[in-house]
């Protein structure tokens, strides 16, 4: 009777955890089938993710035109960008950015980066922006975004230099203003790609600053 009864008991140990391994197995199945679809579509969500092109523009640019982004700066707080072709060509966070105006030059039939400054329109030298005026190689695509005070320096023969750019707004830029820009040396007429806002404190967005701007789009390759 004692042999018979371990024995029964053994069965009903045996049979407990033969049970308990099978519930767990068939839990263990269910959930991954249960996880399986989520997975599937939460890859699938990702590949209906808006599709941004260069520069972040929502659109790829026609063949023969370049791709660009150009914000000013805001207030005296951040600091201006430029993108050209999907590059960044000045940036607060390349660190090559100044109050003023900020200048990049572009050869305008490859697209490759000629060059970038940043000309401190309040207490620099203006000579040194007139110097650089002067010197912009046939070609060239000048690039412009201003932060902070753009205009306290300029004098009439910066402003002449780039309204030859091609700038409909160089004679009237003043301290403060925000400004964005894109012409070439010697343009014929007036440049489409620019964008002006005027320091008025009735209608600026910042203290003591009028909105930042941006103007993003794709431009021709030269010539215009």
């Amino acid at each position: 009777m004692r042999v018979s009864g371990v024995l029964r008991l053994l069965a009903l140990i045996f049979a407990i955890i033969t049970t308990w391994i099978f519930v767990r197995s068939y839990m263990s199945a269910s959930m991954k089938t249960i996880r399986l679809p989520r997975w599937l579509a939460a890859s699938s969500t990702k590949e209906t993710q808006v599709v941004k092109f260069k520069c972040g523009l929502t659109k790829p640019c026609p063949a023969n035109y370049f791709a660009f982004k150009i914000c000013s700066g805001a207030a005296n707080v951040v600091g201006p960008s430029m993108c050209f072709e999907d590059h960044v060509i000045m940036s607060p966070v390349k660190n090559n950015v100044g109050r003023g105006l900020n200048i990049a030059l572009v050869n305008g039939t490859t697209g490759a980066v000629l060059g970038q400054r940043a000309f401190d329109m309040y207490s620099g030298d203006v000579k040194r922006l007139v110097k650089f005026l002067k010197e912009i190689p046939e070609g060239a695509l000048v690039l412009v975004a201003s932060y902070d005070d753009p205009g306290t320096k300029m004098e009439d023969e910066s402003r002449k230099l780039f309204s030859d750019l091609g700038s409909s707004y160089a004679k009237q830029l003043g301290f403060r203003d925000s400004w964005v820009f894109i012409g070439t040396k010697d343009f014929r007429g007036k440049s489409p790609f620019e964008q002006f806002l005027k320091n008025n404190p009735d209608t600026n967005k910042y203290e003591g600053w009028p909105e930042l701007l941006e103007m993003e789009g794709c431009l021709p390759r030269k010539p215009f």
